[in-house]
Parts: structure tokens; sequence; C-alpha cells
């Protein structure tokens, strides 16, 4: 079986950051998919699944409700290695591109206070897995250790 590009990627130099994951052309559009990664692979805890499924519900509805951006997103999902997240977006574009949507997206995360949007029986195929206060966490140190400090040098996989 062929291997997929994304397991081609060497996991044990990986950093934090936004990476262009891949390119895909989809009915004539280029749809960019970006690795928002959170968690250095195999070297730091993966995030708590409660965390991570909170911060899917929130940054999915803030990104598509961006009249700026919001008809240009695609999908916005976790990872099942639990280190970050994929954001798919219509448009050939590249992390500093999207490098201020994303920290707009994380500063939401970080400060958002109420219930979760979609977090209820009927709108969630999982809604008790949430985790509001970690979610407010992870986000914050993200936004603190990665995205206010990223430089354009620093938003590809390393060599």
């Amino acid at each position: 079986m062929k291997t997929i590009p994304s397991f081609t990627i060497d996991h044990l130099r990986l950093r934090r950051g936004i990476y262009v994951s891949r390119k895909d052309v989809v009915g004539g559009d280029v749809v960019t998919t970006f690795d928002i990664r959170m968690k250095e692979p195999n070297r730091e805890p993966a995030m708590g699944p409660g965390a991570l499924h909170t911060i899917e519900h929130l940054a999915a509805t803030y990104l598509r409700n961006r009249e700026d951006w919001g008809e240009r997103v695609v999908y916005w999902g976790p990872m099942g290695c639990l280190t970050g997240c994929y954001l798919l977006l219509r448009g050939d574009l590249a992390p500093a591109d999207v490098a201020p949507l994303v920290r707009d997206t994380f500063r939401f995360i970080a400060s958002f206070d109420g219930p979760v949007p979609g977090a209820a029986p009927r709108d969630c195929g999982n809604w008790l897995l949430h985790d509001l206060p970690m979610a407010r966490w992870e986000a914050a140190k993200y936004l603190r250790e990665v995205l206010e400090r990223l430089g354009p040098e620093e938003t590809a996989y390393p060599q």
C-alpha cells in the first residue's frame, strides 16, 4: 500500500507551528490543507480529547462565522494523534496568509466564556466529551508560545 504524504513527515523533528500539509485541486479550486501543530509530536504530552474536542467546536464555529474567511473554510478538525488540528481553506495559500486568522481564532478560544457551541446531545455525537477550561489553557499556551512569536521563516516543515 502506498504511504500517504502526511506519514512521510519526520515527526521526530516536527515543531509547533502552521504548515502547509498539502494542496489539492477540487472542482477547479485549490484547497490548501494546513497543519496547525499545537504540540511537538512524541516530545510533549498530547492534548486531552475533551480539550481538543472543545477547540474543534469553538474554532469551527468562529472560522465559519467570519465575514472575511467563512466562505473559504472547508474544514477544521482535530488530528487523531491529538497534537493539533487541520484547517482546509479554498485558495492557493501559504502559512503567512493565514497566520493572522489562526492567531485571531486562538485568541477567541483562549478568552471564550459561555456554553460551547454544539455541545448538546442533539448537536454532537459525544457531547459530554468537552473541557472548556483545558481548551482555553491549551489555546492560550499555543498563542503565547507559538503564534505570537511565529515568524515567516518558522512556518515550514523542518528540512
